[in-house]
């Protein structure tokens, strides 16, 4: 069981785990690399008008859990989605690369401002997980491992336009657990509402990169 006195260095820990490097944007296009800074602040300045009526949950509450997890989990999405935009060469891979980046780098700005307002820091010294009642040591539910992110870097793009969309697939499907959760469990207004336009957002795109996977794969039989 963890002590007042190793939460310090779990939130230190967890602090360098959120800020690992991410892809070089130098290949991309500055309008959308702008755009991307846009949502950022967009989705903040959001989070503070709709937390400014609210009361602050409290740090272990699930609603702080939903916006840290949330957040972390969304992270690696837009990672693996720059890095799909930047190497594709298929239009409808770029789209949705593209809107993958747009829609999570704003909700990551959203999920951070709220903890802002709310007094709390971006990192917690609970286990991921841990607000849904099942608190987890490993992989949170959808993510890709580092070799798996690695090999959308190294294999040829037409091969990593098919691995990219198994692998967006099965993280969606993560975020659909975590945004149930977030539904059933949150008492914060906006916690619930991003919820559920996660959980709807995430189902459509699961059913429409299934639908690419599968023209993927056709394409590839002889």
């Amino acid at each position: 069981m963890e002590t007042t006195s190793t939460r310090p260095a779990l939130v230190k820990e967890r602090s360098k785990e959120e800020d690992r490097p991410r892809p070089s944007s130098r290949a991309l296009p500055l309008a959308l690399v702008l755009a991307v800074g846009v949502a950022l602040l967009a989705g903040a300045a959001a989070a503070l008008a709709w937390t400014q009526a609210a009361g602050s949950p409290a740090d272990d509450s699930a609603d702080a859990g939903f916006a840290r997890d949330m957040a972390f989990h969304h992270s690696q999405a837009v990672e693996m989605a720059w890095i799909a935009f930047d190497r594709s060469q298929d239009p409808a891979i770029r789209t949705l690369a593209t809107d993958i980046v747009l829609t999570q780098q704003a909700q990551i700005g959203m999920m951070r401002g709220w903890l802002d307002a709310w007094g709390l820091a971006p990192t917690g010294w609970e286990p991921r997980m841990a607000w849904m009642g099942h608190p987890m040591d490993g992989p949170m539910p959808g993510m890709a491992s580092p070799e798996e992110v690695a090999s959308l870097r190294e294999l040829p793009p037409s091969v990593a336009d098919g691995r990219f969309l198994e692998l967006m697939i099965r993280h969606h499907e993560g975020g659909l657990e975590m945004a149930r959760a977030g539904i059933e469990l949150g008492e914060q207004p906006v916690v619930r509402r991003l919820a559920e336009s996660i959980l709807t957002s995430q189902r459509y795109e699961i059913e429409a990169m299934e639908a690419m996977l599968a023209g993927e794969a056709s394409r590839s039989t002889p």
